[in-house]
C-alpha cells in the first residue's frame, strides 16, 4: 500500500477539515497543528502543512498574523474567516451524510 499516495489523494482533505475545525475554536500555529495531526495518526511534515495553510489562506478560509516584534521568523497564527466557517459548515454536513452511508456497509 502506497501511504504517500493515500496521503496525497485522500488524507490531505481530512487535514484541511481538521485545520478548519481547530481554527474555528481559536488561533492555530503550524507547529501545534503538526503535533495535533500526528496525535491523530496523520504523518504530516512541515513541507506539506505550511503550503496547505497558505493555500487555505489564499482560498479565503483562513487569515494569518505574525508578531512582528519576534522578528521575521515569528510563527504565524491562523484564524478562520467567515468564508472558512461556511466551508466548515458544508463539510460537516457532508461528513454526516458520508458517515451514515459508509457505516451501513
Amino acid at each position: 500500500m502506497d501511504l504517500k499516495l493515500i496521503n496525497r489523494e485522500i488524507l490531505l482533505s481530512f487535514w484541511k477539515v481538521h485545520v478548519l475545525h481547530h481554527a474555528a475554536e481559536g488561533e492555530v500555529i503550524g507547529q501545534w497543528m503538526i503535533k495535533e495531526l500526528r496525535h491523530h495518526g496523520y504523518e504530516v511534515s512541515p513541507g506539506t502543512l505550511y503550503p496547505l495553510l497558505k493555500r487555505m489562506e489564499k482560498n479565503g478560509w483562513l487569515i494569518s498574523t505574525a508578531d512582528a516584534s519576534r522578528g521575521p521568523k515569528a510563527p504565524r497564527a491562523y484564524r478562520i474567516t467567515q468564508e472558512g466557517r461556511e466551508v466548515l459548515k458544508i463539510v460537516r454536513q457532508q461528513l454526516r451524510e458520508l458517515g451514515v452511508e459508509v457505516a451501513r456497509h
